[in-house]
């Protein structure tokens, strides 16, 4: 849905950014102007956004045709011309300032009156930016992440004089786009995503410059031990080394003598075939393997067991000294730090969040410490976090550190952080995952919040229970990996109990199913009782591909179900398989087009909500039990709870409405 205040929009440069930022506004319903200065680069940059689209068509993920959304984009090299008429401009130039304010010196001559001023800028500054016009009060940074068709974040951000309305109307203009924005209310250097990132990098440098550490040991423990895509230095190589370095330059810090000599050495990461490590050939090989051309550089090649003995906590330690920075300066609030390195690193859990399970008062110990041993300015304290401290905020067993606690383990269901709940009137408890940034990914956090909200609702209020993920592309892709990297194997050969809690669950319990259910997303599609899918929809057990099998019940939860042809099939081979064959299979009870998912869905909630709760609960409880148990422990079972039912008012209402011919009305007595 389009703004109705922001008709036309034009964007500034043609390159990965720029073609980018135009190709999703054109999505979105807006008319765009690209433009760039040389036609062949524009020309370029056209052709991308089509190959981009053509690739999104192939996976039906348009809601339009690709010609009708490429209609709706201009493409030029004349500045006053794009921008004549536009009521926002985006500006995607290089991260030059000298360049930057150029244009928009430019732009305050030729952009309209009112239209809104926009960079795209990293990290310089957006009031610097400002000063070069006659009304900085328009301007406004929107930073998008690289790619913009991919990535969820934007940071809006403040200038000095930037006006209230500017801001939010450029923040209300990013969530048209599908994108969700944060707003960085000081313009402070990193904005809010690199000023986290910062240490990330930095400080593992520092340790490898003091000969502290090595690069393999600090990647792999960040990585495996600590749950990050990526480790410090793999990262770097990939951004390039240059960038971090340039950062640190404009900012003033100092920077680690093994990032000053990669530099020096035009050693730059994968850009030159060599960074922190060899890559070496290793681009070419890779596209010319057919012609048998060999591998010099080994590439990123640090194992699981090689960070041993890294110290993480000093790494994360100055990152929650920087978050604390953000917060205590409000430059943002701690929803809004975890949401931007969430989004925009693909971290596991938010920095914030992850400080309160740490403990603040661990995370200041940590900076005191190295402070007083290395007389260093940048493990300093931040006030905000010694306040915190001080004041016994020092995070989930305390009840209170950035965030506040408490809605799980109490007498009821409260606040979650990875979930959403809704309980209607009528009795449908109704629950989402809620990590779309990793694609519902199912850490143990977010299973123990599960587990809480099931076991501390009162089962008398509720009559049927869904299951579903947030955004557009999975219920769930599987575990989180990163999430269970502190758990010890003993504790992992137990069953998780949120699988089990759904599955025991006295009420009837529907998985709705849109997009990816892989891994523990099956098995928690398969703890449910019914499960209802969109025809795009793939299964899986990908587990073996990672050296494991499923550990929340699948294998035996799959043979049940599938039979052991089927499920060892799926086990076995580690494969997807779409929602026609699973419903061909038994492993699911619908496969329908995504236009008709919501109705039917309906139609079975509705069913179990006018059902008669008691008899509803036996049934499953037989059911469940009696897939177990011998034929004749089973018929035991039945017979049992057919005579329970029996003498209940629920049987007594069911009998007379079928006497009158009339609907029943049944209270759960």
């Amino acid at each position: 849905m389009t703004r109705p205040d922001i008709r036309r929009v034009a964007v500034l440069g043609a390159g990965n950014m720029g073609h980018g930022i135009t190709e999703v506004a054109a999505m979105a319903g807006y008319d765009v102007t690209m433009r760039d200065i040389e036609e062949d680069l524009v020309e370029d940059g056209y052709d991308d956004i089509e190959w981009s689209l053509e690739k999104l068509a192939e996976k039906d993920r348009l809601d339009e045709s690709v010609e009708e959304i490429l209609g709706r984009i201009d493409t030029t090299t004349d500045l006053e011309s794009a921008v004549s008429d536009a009521d926002l401009v985006v500006e995607a130039a290089p991260e030059r300032m000298d360049l930057k304010k150029d244009i928009f010196g430019d732009l305050d001559e030729f952009a309209p009156d009112g239209a809104i001023l926009a960079s795209n800028t990293s990290s310089l500054s957006i009031t610097e930016m400002a000063s070069a016009t006659s009304r900085p009060e328009d301007v406004v940074g929107m930073h998008f992440f690289n790619p913009p068709v991919k990535m969820d974040l934007v940071e809006v951000i403040y200038g000095e004089e930037t006006a209230d309305e500017t801001a939010e109307t450029a923040y209300e203009f990013v969530e048209s786009l599908g994108k969700t924005p944060i707003y960085v209310r000081k313009d402070v250097n990193g904005f809010v995503v690199n000023t986290v990132l910062g240490p990330f990098t930095d400080e593992s440098a520092w340790m490898v410059s003091n000969g502290e550490a090595t690069v393999r040991e600090a990647d792999a423990a960040m990585v495996h031990q600590r749950g990050y895509p990526m480790g410090p230095f793999e990262l770097a190589d990939l951004t390039g080394i240059d960038v971090g370095y340039h950062v640190r330059k404009e900012a003033g810090r100092p920077v680690p003598p093994i990032t000053e000599e990669k530099v020096e050495n035009d050693e730059l990461g994968r850009k030159t075939g060599k960074g922190f490590y060899d890559y070496e050939d290793r681009e070419t090989s890779e596209t010319s393997q057919a012609d048998g051309e060999a591998v010099d550089g080994d590439g990123v090649d640090y194992e699981p067991g090689d960070g041993e003995g890294f110290d993480t906590l000093r790494v994360e330690a100055r990152m929650v000294n920087e978050a604390a920075r953000l917060v205590g300066d409000d430059v943002a609030t701690p929803e809004e730090v975890d949401t931007g390195v969430k989004l925009g690193l693909g971290f596991p859990e938010g920095i914030c969040r992850r400080a309160d399970k740490i403990g603040l008062d661990t995370v200041l110990d940590k900076l005191r410490t190295l402070r007083e041993e290395t007389g260093e300015d940048r493990f300093e304290p931040d006030d905000y976090l010694v306040e915190l401290v001080e004041s016994g905020r020092t995070g989930e067993d305390a009840g209170a550190g950035f965030h506040e606690y408490g809605g799980a383990g109490g007498s009821g269901p409260g606040d979650y952080r990875l979930l959403n709940y809704e309980l209607s009137d009528d009795g449908l408890l109704e629950v989402e995952l809620d990590r779309p940034e990793r694609m519902n990914a199912l850490s143990t956090d977010l299973l123990d919040e599960i587990d809480d909200l099931l076991s501390s609702v009162d089962v008398e209020d509720v009559r049927c229970v869904t299951f579903e993920g947030t955004g557009d592309r999975a219920f769930s892709a599987g575990a989180d990996i990163g999430g269970f990297a502190d758990v010890e194997p003993t504790d992992a050969m137990d069953v998780t109990p949120a699988f089990e809690t759904v599955n025991d669950f006295e009420r009837p319990v529907i998985a709705k199913v849109d997009g990816y259910c892989l891994g523990a997303g099956l098995e928690l599609a398969l703890a449910c009782d019914l499960r209802i899918a969109t025809e795009g929809s793939e299964f899986g057990s990908p587990e073996i591909g990672l050296g494991l099998i499923p550990g929340g019940g699948g294998t035996q939860r799959l043979l049940r179900l599938l039979g052991e042809t089927r499920a060892k099939e799926l086990v076995f081979r580690g494969n997807r398989i779409d929602a026609e064959r699973a419903e061909e299979w038994g492993l699911i009870n619908r496969a329908v087009p995504e236009s008709e998912f919501e109705d039917t869905v309906s139609e079975f909630v509705d069913d179990v909500l006018e059902g008669p709760p008691i008899g509803l609960k036996v049934a499953k409880k037989v059911l469940n039990e009696g897939a177990d148990a011998s034929l004749d422990a089973a018929l035991a079972l039945e017979s049992q709870g057919f005579g329970l039912l029996m003498s209940t008012d629920d049987v007594r209402e069911g009998t007379a409405a079928f006497r009158d011919d009339r609907e029943p009305e049944f209270r759960g007595e």
